[in-house]
């Protein structure tokens, strides 16, 4: 009785709000995603991948904050031009205009066609988009996605059998997805994520972060031992690894851009 007394009488807790603001820079206009946290204690802005946010008290008034943003114009597009511009793989892809789709460390010129379904292929040529004439935005970036999902899919399928002798278990499950900071993870079921910006990068580069996940099949850890599993199934590592903390914010920050729609 006295815990379901406690349960009726405790205020719920505050709730996270999200909402966007659109926002006028110098040279573009951008959406702020704004949200209202209850553990905020003061205005705060950042940028990432993910694009601008700002942070709000609960009690911080909308005027106050678009005042901070309006105070913080020329910071936060210098943090989105050193972010994005040239920290883009290739320019953002727009509907039915022509550019290019990064792949496997390639940009492949990129066709469009109109037709009673979505579907994105690759030939010799590059890529095709196909799209019904009222498909929107929405419905190209939910395709981009199911496209480089099969993609990291395919690459998989064509390592993974070589490395499979010696270890003790194959992974359960694949889950390709986006991943803010990590190139992938393995669940202590056997289940493996991999981020889907990994299939953008040169494929070397792909198969060691495969390999890496394997090895914790093995090694739970990052031990010598781990490291000298995955030396002995992949001895070009190092130079793998080197390359994604020189690319990663620029793989990561072109793959949220192509599917910027998706969050």
């Amino acid at each position: 009785m006295v815990s379901l007394f406690r349960r009726l009488t405790t205020p719920a807790a505050p709730v996270i709000q999200r909402d966007t603001v659109r926002l006028r820079l110098d040279d573009a206009e951008i959406d702020v995603l704004r949200v209202r946290d209850p553990r905020a204690r003061r205005l705060k802005l950042s940028v990432d991948e993910r694009g601008a946010r700002l942070t709000m008290p609960l009690r911080a008034s909308l005027v106050s904050g678009e005042r901070f943003l309006q105070a913080n114009r020329q910071w936060l597009q210098q943090q989105l031009a050193r972010l994005g511009g040239d920290g883009l793989l290739a320019p953002a892809l727009q509907l039915r205009e022509p550019g290019v789709l990064p792949l496997r460390g390639e940009l492949l010129p990129v066709q469009w066609q109109e037709g009673r379904f979505t579907r994105i292929e690759v030939d010799a040529g590059g890529v095709n988009i196909q799209l019904p004439a009222r498909a929107g935005e929405p419905a190209l970036r939910r395709a981009l996605r199911e496209f480089y999902e099969v993609q990291v899919r395919a690459d998989v399928g064509q390592w993974l059998p070589r490395y499979l002798p010696g270890l003790s278990r194959a992974p359960s499950r694949l889950r390709p997805k986006v991943m803010s900071s990590q190139w992938g993870s393995l669940a202590p079921d056997g289940s493996m994520a991999l981020d889907l910006a990994l299939v953008l990068a040169r494929p070397s580069a792909f198969e060691y972060v495969l390999v890496h996940e394997l090895c914790h099949l093995l090694q739970a850890n990052h031990s010598p031992a781990f490291w000298a599993e995955v030396e002995a199934r992949f001895p070009a590592w190092r130079d793998e690894r080197d390359y994604l903390r020189e690319e990663g914010r620029r793989l990561k920050s072109t793959l949220h851009q192509l599917l910027r729609a998706q969050g």
